[in-house]
């Protein structure tokens, strides 16, 4: 810690100097005291002089009570790399330091801010033990009611918070479910359909082994099923207007050679990217004219045979590719769903933050909603960094959750990742209609919500805030005007601030 000892060149700094109870009894924060109780006050504590220098640095063990007699001192915080300017003043009884040191060891003794005197300034210090003694035996009373005011207010938002949790995970849950159900039903859907289409072939099997075709239909049809099926696994998508103009080809020439129900096979054989070149292939392999070594020809109906039978071939591998996709997707899911809630990772790790992005974005799926036009502009060449990835996924939700709250079911989404003055960033940008500048200062505030009573608590962006800038040291800021709202993450790329938070 840089003590007061240190700071200055002063040389009344070093033990202090007595103090005047008359200049203590003109601050505000004495005024009520007794004679008595002023002379213990200069008996316990002292007068230093410092600066200009640091009075005391945050996160060091907090170690006395600052009272400011005169002089000009900044008070900061530390954001991500930065101490960041919150007050500056030069009013007499401004005070700072070890004002919870009567709570002992229920809550950190740390200075949690910064103090600096930008000018020779005098204060007088009461160390941390003393001012302790002073609250209890003086104050007993209002010790209490501070003592339920700071940690009934702390539980408070602990609960809210845990609700906000809660709701969070239901709306996630109902989203998952949804997104869960639909590949699910798919693959039963498919599944059905691939045991009647198996039984189908069954039965065309057994037609054409009655029907006594020799051994080159059989070859011919074998083959014919293998190009079939490896033409299936390949084939590309078409457009609405191509695929009616190939499914009226390909059923005028089923229709044109005989073939019962070309409504039903025509779909399947287009779907599978086989067109009227490929029939004519078919009808020629399975042509009943005798080769050139006088073979036999094939029994009649033999092209019917042969098209139904390729039918069946070409439906069930479409139903297995159906039920793969739908596998893969439910698996992709559940995948998702472990990246998102981190289950049996360590708190703090070391992550990509797309993946945590991406994640979350697949769990918000269902809620994002067609309407929404979702642009990722990642740079993929972002170092992996230390984070706790369960808390920034939450963050995520809730910057995702409020921008398609905004932006109504319609409009466009942008989540960009980028270097920016050595700290990675990550921006949210919606059309919605903005945040109107009298309330964008309050957004942050536990509490404060837009929405309508009972769709938000208010502590999202609180919740938020707290993660990005309490937790990891990094930054949260809002830009909005209507048709573009910004919110800005930075995160710090190395270690070293996060772990000291961690640590404490």
């Amino acid at each position: 810690m840089t003590t007061p000892a240190t700071s200055t060149t002063n040389a009344t700094a070093a033990s202090g100097a007595r103090c005047s109870a008359t200049e203590l009894r003109d601050l505000f924060l004495f005024e009520k005291l007794t004679d008595e109780q002023l002379d213990w006050l200069c008996r316990e504590g002292r007068v230093i002089t410092v600066g200009p220098g640091m009075v005391y640095v945050e996160g060091d063990l907090a170690e006395a009570l600052f009272v400011l007699l005169n002089g000009t001192v900044v008070l900061s915080r530390r954001i991500g790399g930065d101490d960041v300017e919150v007050n500056r003043t030069s009013g007499p009884g401004s005070y700072g330091g070890a004002f919870f040191a009567y709570l002992g060891e229920r809550v950190p003794q740390i200075y949690n801010n910064s103090l600096r005197a930008v000018e020779p300034s005098r204060f007088f210090v009461l160390d941390a033990a003393k001012f302790a003694q002073l609250m209890t035996e003086w104050f007993p009373m209002a010790v209490h009611l501070l003592e339920g005011l700071l940690f009934g207010t702390k539980t408070t938002q602990e609960a809210i918070g845990q609700r906000e949790r809660l709701l969070a995970l239901g709306s996630l849950s109902a989203g998952l479910a949804h997104e869960l159900n639909n590949p699910a039903a798919a693959a039963v859907r498919a599944t059905g359909s691939l045991r009647e289409r198996v039984a189908g072939m069954r039965g065309k099997l057994a037609a054409i082994t009655v029907r006594g075709y020799d051994g080159q239909f059989i070859a011919n049809l074998v083959r014919l099923q293998e190009e079939a099926v490896e033409q299936a696994a390949k084939a590309r998508s078409l457009s609405p207007i191509e695929v009616a103009d190939a499914e009226d080809a390909v059923g005028d020439w089923l229709d044109a050679h005989g073939i019962a129900g070309s409504w039903d096979l025509a779909p399947s054989f287009v779907q599978a990217g086989l067109d009227t070149d490929w029939l004519e292939r078919v009808a020629l392999a399975v042509s009943a004219e005798p080769d050139h070594a006088g073979q036999a020809p094939a029994a009649p109906g033999g092209l019917e045979h042969a098209i139904r039978w390729l039918g069946y071939a070409v439906e069930t591998e479409l139903l297995m590719t159906e039920i793969a996709d739908s596998v893969t997707r439910i698996s992709a899911l559940v995948a998702a769903t472990r990246q998102y809630s981190q289950l049996d990772r360590a708190p703090y790790q070391v992550i990509d933050i797309h993946e945590l992005l991406d994640s979350t974005l697949v769990m918000l799926e269902g809620k994002i909603g067609p309407g929404i036009r979702l642009v990722k502009e990642y740079d993929r060449s972002l170092p992996r960094i230390p984070a706790y990835p369960a808390e920034l996924n939450q963050v995520w939700t809730n910057l995702i959750d409020n921008a398609v709250s905004a932006m109504a079911g319609t409009g466009t989404l942008t989540i960009r990742t980028a270097a920016d003055r050595g700290r990675l960033l990550v921006e949210f940008a919606d059309t919605g209609p903005g945040v109107a500048e009298e309330i964008r200062a309050r957004i942050f505030e536990p509490f404060f919500t837009t929405k309508p009573v009972g769709q938000g608590t208010g502590l999202g962006l609180d919740i938020s805030w707290r993660i990005i800038v309490g937790r990891h040291h990094g930054d949260l800021k809002v830009e909005s005007v209507p048709g573009d709202t910004r919110f800005r993450v930075w995160l710090p790329l190395d270690a070293g601030e996060t772990v000291k938070e961690q640590d404490r």
